[in-house]
C-alpha cells in the first residue's frame, strides 16, 4: 500500500503546476493533502478528480480560502470522519479520517504557530487538547497512519538552522518535547521516516524566502506516524523535491499491507 502526504497550500495552485499530472505516475492508493484553500464546490472539476479515485474533504468552515484537508483514494473507505470533537479545531478543516477495516489513515494538519502569540497559544491548546486523542487512539487496537503537515521538527536532524530556529514557533523546546513525547520507542507512535533513516536529514518544507529550497535550507514537519504495529510493514519511503508544487514536497510511504 502506497500513502502520499502532501501540504499543497493551495490545491488549485498545486494542480495549476502539474500536482496531479505527476500524482497519476506514482502507483499511490491513498492520497493525503493539506491546506487545500478551498471549499469542495471548487474542486469539483475533472482537473481535481483523478481518474480511478474518489475524494473526500473537509473545508474550513471558519474562514474561507483557509486551511482545509482532502483524501483521495482507489477503494471505497468503509467510513470517512471529519470531526474530533472539539469546534475550534474541528472548524479549522484540519482533520480528516477514512477507515479500511482495522485500518484508518489520517489527513492532519496541526496549526502553525508563526504568525504571532495568539497563534502559537491556540497551537499549545491544540497540541494539550490531541495528546488523549492520540493516546486513546493508540490503546484502541485499530492501525493507524497518521499523515499530514504536524509544523513541529522532532531533533536536530529534522532543521538545516538548529541553533538559530531555538526561539521560532515548530522548533520550540515544548513543541518538540510534545511530539517526541508521542514518538516514544516501542511503545508509542512510530515516525515512519525516522524508523527507516535513522541518520537522514531530509526536509519536506522550504521557506519561500531568499533561496532556501535552492540552498536547501529546510524543515521536516510532515510526517507519516504509524502505530507500533505497522513498524515491520514499513517498506520504503521518499520525499519528492522535485517537480515543486508547494512550499513543501509530497512524501510518500510504502506499507507491506
Amino acid at each position: 500500500m502506497r500513502i502520499i502526504s502532501f501540504n499543497a497550500n493551495g490545491l488549485r495552485s498545486a494542480a495549476n503546476k502539474g500536482f496531479f499530472e505527476w500524482f497519476r505516475g506514482q502507483g499511490a492508493d491513498v492520497l493525503c493533502l493539506q491546506e487545500t484553500k478551498a471549499q469542495e464546490h471548487q474542486l469539483g472539476d475533472a482537473a481535481y478528480r483523478p481518474e480511478g479515485y474518489r475524494a473526500w474533504f473537509k473545508d474550513a468552515s471558519t474562514k474561507k480560502g483557509y486551511s482545509g484537508v482532502a483524501i483521495y483514494s482507489r477503494r471505497e473507505p468503509d467510513e470517512v470522519r471529519t470531526e474530533l470533537g472539539w469546534a475550534p479545531f474541528d472548524d479549522e478543516g484540519r482533520y480528516i479520517e477514512a477507515r479500511f477495516g482495522n485500518l484508518s489513515v489520517v489527513s492532519f494538519y496541526i496549526p502553525s504557530g508563526s504568525s504571532g502569540e495568539l497563534r502559537q497559544g491556540f497551537k499549545f491548546e491544540v497540541m494539550d487538547w490531541l495528546k488523549p486523542v492520540l493516546e486513546g487512539w493508540l490503546a484502541s487496537g485499530r492501525d493507524y497512519v497518521l499523515c499530514g503537515d504536524w509544523n513541529i521538527v522532532r531533533s536536530r536532524l529534522d532543521i538545516k538552522n538548529w541553533t538559530s530556529n531555538q526561539k521560532n514557533s515548530g522548533c520550540l523546546p515544548p513543541e518538540r518535547e510534545w511530539l517526541n513525547g508521542l514518538c516514544v520507542d516501542d511503545t508509542g507512535w512510530i515516525d515512519a521516516y525516522r524508523a527507516l533513516h535513522t541518520e537522514g536529514q531530509d526536509y519536506t518544507w522550504w521557506s519561500n524566502r531568499g533561496a532556501a529550497r535552492a540552498n536547501n535550507v529546510g524543515w521536516r514537519i510532515d510526517y507519516q506516524i504509524v502505530t507500533p504495529t505497522l513498524r515491520e510493514r514499513l517498506q520504503a519511503c521518499s520525499i519528492h523535491r522535485e517537480p515543486r508544487f508547494s512550499d513543501h514536497a509530497p512524501f510518500t510511504v510504502d506499507y507491506d499491507l
